[in-house]
């Protein structure tokens, strides 16, 4: 039996940062070795890697882009280079693949075929903020993107609100940047003043910002620029 390639999961820079900082040193010489990567984005991972692994030829790789208008044919020719012995590396747009992101599909598909898959060490704005929130880190539940619809979006967020408490449970969820003072605004607003809110933007950069308060304290504090910034949001009992 022929033997298959591994699928490398590599996790990626989350902002403007040093990749040397956050990325490590086994990570680079993975990616030094691999031709073929899978992308959310050709042209940020062209970047990433160019920023990482100085005197990289990006020329000599093969780059494949797996995001939400991937058809199952390219997954398909994905897993091929994977059957066919070599070894593929799986990136994201930020942060580490597979965790809200399409690159699920890929690893899934290489289970499913019996290829190895190898998750490497590296920045994850989910678990970083879970890390530093001070919240449960043992009863915790990632939620996504929050309903688009306001009145939908009421009622998630008081519905999130009661698990924390009856559940002990912490709540975390996303929002797309341009609206993230939208929904801080709703979140102050909706929650009660004794729900704690952890908002963390921006990790692992320069401009990190990661603050736990309660409802009614972040009301009596002044937020700006919050449209522009990547953010994390939990709420907690």
């Amino acid at each position: 039996m022929n033997k298959t390639g591994t699928l490398y999961l590599l996790p990626v820079g989350m902002g403007n940062n040093d990749p040397e900082r956050i990325i490590p040193f086994f990570n680079l010489s993975v990616i030094k070795e691999l031709k073929h990567l899978v992308t959310e984005n050709g042209k940020t991972a062209r970047a990433f890697l160019k920023k990482a692994v100085p005197g990289i030829i990006l020329q000599e790789i093969n780059y494949y882009e797996l995001n939400n208008f991937t058809k199952p044919s390219e997954l398909l020719n994905m897993l091929d280079i994977l059957l066919s012995g070599s070894d593929v590396g799986l990136m994201s747009e930020a942060g580490c693949p597979g965790i809200a992101d399409p690159g699920a599909e890929l690893v899934l598909l290489a289970h499913n075929n019996n290829v190895k898959v190898a998750p490497l060490v590296g920045p994850s704005s989910i678990l970083l903020t879970i890390m530093a929130s001070g919240l449960n880190g043992q009863n915790f539940t990632f939620n996504g993107y929050l309903p688009k619809d306001k009145h939908e979006r009421f009622k998630k967020i008081k519905e999130l609100e009661k698990l924390c408490f009856s559940k002990q449970q912490t709540q975390y969820f996303i929002e797309t940047p341009y609206r993230n003072e939208q929904l801080i605004n709703e979140l102050l607003t909706t929650l009660s003043p004794i729900t704690k809110l952890v908002i963390a933007s921006s990790i692992t950069t320069p401009e990190e910002f990661i603050c736990t308060k309660f409802i009614s304290e972040w009301k009596k504090t002044k937020l700006s620029n919050m449209d522009k910034k990547p953010c994390m949001f939990g709420i907690g009992s």
